[in-house]
Parts: structure tokens; C-alpha cells; sequence
């Protein structure tokens, strides 16, 4: 992966951190499986299933807290 498309944790507001949660997720998946037609696929079972619903919210939440610890948001 030679683009940078993480040049910073660094945010304006906790919404743009969480956002920023939310695509470092994504990423992770994306990097873990590269191929779109394994991912859609998957994506099929997981959205039905509210425990690998909860799981996603988990992952997002623990890059939260790095992305919010990076901004210093909990002085």
C-alpha cells in the first residue's frame, strides 16, 4: 500500500475522530481481505448476524480510544 491515507490521529472534533475510528476499521479489513468479490460476499452473513455486528462496534470503539487518546481528549 504506497499511498498514505493516514497522515495523522489527529482531529478537529470527537465526530471526525469517530469517523476516523470508523475508516481505520474498514481499512483493517480492507488490508486483511483485498479481494471486493470475498468481502461483498461476507458481508451478506455479517450484516444479518447481530453478534459480528457487535464485534464490528467493538473494533471501532478500541480505535477510538486510540484516536482519542492521540487528540489528548481525555484530560
Amino acid at each position: 500500500m504506497a499511498d498514505v491515507w493516514l497522515p495523522s490521529l489527529k482531529t478537529d472534533t470527537p465526530q471526525a475522530g469517530f469517523e476516523l475510528a470508523v475508516k481505520l476499521s474498514r481499512m483493517g479489513v480492507k488490508l486483511t481481505q483485498p479481494s471486493d468479490q470475498v468481502r461483498s460476499h461476507l458481508r451478506a452473513a455479517y450484516e444479518q448476524d447481530s453478534s459480528q455486528l457487535i464485534n464490528a462496534s467493538h473494533v471501532i470503539a478500541v480505535h477510538f480510544q486510540t484516536v482519542a487518546a492521540a487528540n489528548n481528549w481525555w484530560r
